[in-house]
């Protein structure tokens, strides 16, 4: 293990890192910073989920009603697939990204991550994909109308003729996201196996870090295949190869192999550090050591591997032999044993513990019991005869939703709010973060929970319009969706004026165990004033020993009191 040390100019070695108000143009620059990098992403992100959430509501608003009565039905075909895109690739990929930018150095005692160009270039990458993607409600047709899966030979229609349309805008971003996403896969990796602090060998290396690398292992070997898929259909769709264009004689079904097998794992890639931060929450606020923290960290490689091995479960309707569906249908359901024992651990971490409801903990809590649902469902769509007899039914739509919305987005609010004071060295209003809580989890239920018995009844995904027999359960899941809609503007004004004017923290203010913690909120330019020598485990809760050796650490046997006495809204 080794510590790359990057030098800080004079003018700004040892200065507290700008998390203050009046540093906001930091943000707008090409920094190589990995705290400001990350915060970058978390901020475009968040702009591009509002954008997403926004023509989610409007497809809610057109299906509260049977009849296709809001939107043209090819401007709904255009919405469910510019939403779907957005979601996964400017909202939930990236904010994970940014999170681990923050919070990965922090955590393993490196001064930066090993690449720090690198890394400031695969940001900038990412609102080229934003601006190709709404680019494309400017181009004549208008954006994408094949999903965000792009299913030759569907993606490959041009009804304008025109060469620049809104499928090969979305086939633009979608490579250019990929491309941006190896390069900080090889960031990731290469700074977690190279840049560990002294002492922090792979069994005191923390669980979120552990989920960080496997979901980066995933992107490595996954996102060659989407990638090069997405370039052969542009080739496809721009010059006339005859890759997947069945008329030419391609393969529409090796479109689907190429996608599917980045694009089941990348669900992995999104779950995994969502398992990492519930397993960094749980322990500081039930005040327990992480249970069985070696097993969870291995069930971290051990889903990266199995994930490798799942993709044709995606596509057994897809006129899929019999071998392969059984032999796809077994691996999909192994999945499910490195999520159990996670979930096991968890459930034994908080048993006992002296648990205190903040909002972070409330987030994690209310994730793991929406993945615990997500996971039977799951189980469910793993077995053949179930799959065929929902496939492209809203039970696979609600099912997809609770594990991207109920379990890894309430992933990220629990690790937003969590780690808040680090990051601008200010509390958040605990008061206004129930309440987002609150908000989130009913409108979470009340929109994807119906989609289930709708899907059971024969539903299909993808209509404007539908029998009046799902009328019911659609108003239901549209009420949810403007809840879910207004459960964001607390967040908002919480985030604002929690950073502007909130109670000022030290630099521990929960009280937890972690190299992160040791550093000022927020943290110097370079981390840590000299190199962390790590000496005992991550979570050393109750057991009164040090973390490290050569820097003071705080107590960690009782809360402090300043968190009775902060301030709601």
């Amino acid at each position: 293990m080794t510590n790359i040390s990057i030098e800080a100019p004079e003018a700004v070695r040892g200065q507290p890192y700008p998390g203050a108000p009046d540093n906001w143009k930091r943000f707008f620059t090409f920094s190589t910073d990995h705290k400001v990098i990350g915060i970058q992403y978390i901020v475009t992100s968040f702009f591009f989920f509002l954008i997403g959430g926004t023509l989610s509501m409007i497809m809610r608003g057109e299906l509260i009603t049977p009849d296709a009565d809001l939107v043209d039905r090819t401007v709904y075909n255009a919405l469910f697939t510019m939403h779907g895109s957005i979601m996964l690739f400017m909202w939930t990929f990236p904010v994970l990204v940014g999170l681990g930018n923050y919070l990965v150095p922090l955590m393993i005692g490196a001064r930066d991550m090993a690449f720090p160009r690198l890394n400031a270039v695969s940001f900038w990458m990412v609102p080229v994909v934003g601006i190709l993607m709404l680019a494309s409600f400017l181009v004549p047709g208008g954006p994408s109308q094949s999903g965000w899966w792009a299913y030759p030979p569907v993606s490959l229609q041009n009804p304008t003729g025109n060469l620049l349309n809104g499928q090969v805008l979305w086939i633009l971003a979608v490579a250019i996201s990929g491309v941006s996403s190896i390069m900080g896969g090889v960031n990731f990796v290469t700074t977690i196996f190279k840049m560990r602090a002294p002492g922090m060998t792979w069994f005191r290396t923390p669980a979120f870090v552990w989920s960080v690398l496997a979901a980066q292992l995933i992107q490595l070997y996954g996102l060659p295949a989407l990638t090069g898929g997405a370039i052969m259909l542009l080739l496809d769709l721009t010059i006339g190869t005859s890759f997947f264009a069945p008329e030419r004689g391609g393969n529409p079904i090796l479109y689907q192999h190429f996608f599917w097998f980045y694009s089941h794992p990348a669900v992995y890639v999104m779950i995994l550090p969502a398992f990492g931060m519930f397993s960094e929450i749980l322990p500081v606020h039930a005040r327990k050591p992480l249970f069985g923290y070696r097993v969870i960290a291995a069930s971290s490689i051990l889903i990266t591997v199995v994930s490798g091995l799942v993709w044709v479960h995606h596509m057994f309707a897809s006129a899929t032999p019999g071998w392969m569906r059984i032999l796809f249908m077994v691996t999909s359901m192994l999945v499910a044993i490195p999520s159990g024992i996670k979930v096991f651990g968890w459930v034994a971490t908080i048993w006992g513990g002296k648990i205190r409801f903040t909002t972070p903990m409330l987030f994690a809590l209310g994730g793991i019991s929406n993945w615990l649902f997500a996971g039977i469902t799951g189980i469910f769509l793993a077995s053949v005869p179930i799959d065929i007899h929902v496939n492209n039914t809203y039970f696979v739509v609600g099912h997809f939703h609770y594990v991207l919305y109920g379990a890894i987005v309430m992933g990220i609010y629990a690790g937003i709010y969590h780690w808040f004071p680090k990051m601008t060295g200010r509390m958040y209003y605990e008061g206004l973060g129930k309440l987002h809580f609150a908000l989130t989890y009913l409108g979470t239920a009340l929109t994807f929970l119906p989609m289930h018995p709708a899907g059971l009844m024969g539903m299909p995904r993808r209509v404007a319009s539908y029998d009046l027999e799902f009328a019911y359960w659609n108003v239901i899941a549209s009420i949810g969706g403007f809840l879910l809609g207004l459960s964001t503007l607390p967040f908002i004004l919480n985030m604002v004026s929690s950073w502007i004017r909130g109670e000022k923290v030290g630099n521990n203010p929960w009280r937890a165990y972690g190299l992160e913690w040791l550093t000022s909120s927020p943290p110097t330019v370079e981390n840590f004033e000299e190199t962390p020598l790590v000496v005992s485990g991550p979570y050393g809760y109750g057991r009164n020993q040090p973390l490290v050796g050569n820097i003071p650490n705080p107590g960690l046997t009782q809360f402090p009191e300043s968190l009775t006495q902060q301030q709601t809204s």
